[in-house]
């Protein structure tokens, strides 16, 4: 079975996509990375992608008259590259109604929480705000409506006391880096597909383990 092409949107670091690209380097990965492409040319995931030969290409969206300019532009990119699917990792730009559509089940996004809780920015702050005790991830399909979509694998994080928005971040960024590629295996592999909206799992690929916050002592 042929990898997919997987190409990669990000704006910064590209720590997740590090990891992806990571992953797929590994024996019997069904996707391989094609393309890293940046709305910004000083991104340092460009220098990490290019000195490990990876094809990039900056797309600096303030050169483009609107969003639909710099669409046609990174879909173009796409499409010249052969992408079969996209992994949104650290992407920082809000993408139009008909680039998802064109794009739809096929375009993959990560973002810092327990999903539907929390979508939107300063995530960490919010639930460190709101008393939350678990946090975690979440790996799902692209749709018009920010950080919304089929959620395709999640991850939990315990919040722990004292935490700050940099520790809790940099704890939920490590699960971030295991969680990716996890979720673009089962997607480029076919063991997920996406039905009313729901995304449905070939076989039964899931391991009930309760996790309990704080930890109980039996003891006690």
């Amino acid at each position: 079975m042929p990898k997919k092409r997987v190409g990669i949107l990000i704006s910064g670091r590209g720590s997740n996509m590090q990891a992806l690209v990571k992953a797929m380097a590994t024996t019997g990965f069904p996707a391989e990375p094609v393309v890293v492409v940046s709305n910004r040319s000083e991104a340092e995931g460009l220098a990490w992608a290019k000195e490990r030969g990876l094809p990039t290409v900056a797309i600096d969206h303030r050169a483009y008259a609107n969003r639909m300019a710099f669409e046609a532009r990174l879909h173009q990119a796409l499409l010249d590259h052969h992408v079969e699917l996209i992994c949104n990792a650290g992407f920082m730009r809000m993408l139009t109604g008909g680039f998802v559509e064109r794009w739809k089940d096929r375009q993959l996004n990560i973002h810092p929480s327990l999903l539907p809780s929390f979508p939107g920015l300063d995530t960490h702050r919010r639930v460190l705000e709101q008393g939350v005790l678990i946090t975690g991830c979440t790996v799902h399909f692209i749709r018009t409506e920010m950080d919304s979509g089929p959620i395709v694998a999640q991850a939990a994080v315990a919040v722990m006391p004292g935490d700050t928005e940099h520790s809790l971040a940099a704890r939920v960024l490590s699960a971030e880096h295991k969680l990716y590629p996890l979720a673009l295996r089962l997607v480029a592999s076919g063991q997920v597909r996406v039905e009313n909206e729901t995304a449905i799992f070939a076989g039964n690929l899931h391991e009930p383990m309760p996790m309990l916050v704080p930890a109980v002592n039996s003891r006690a």
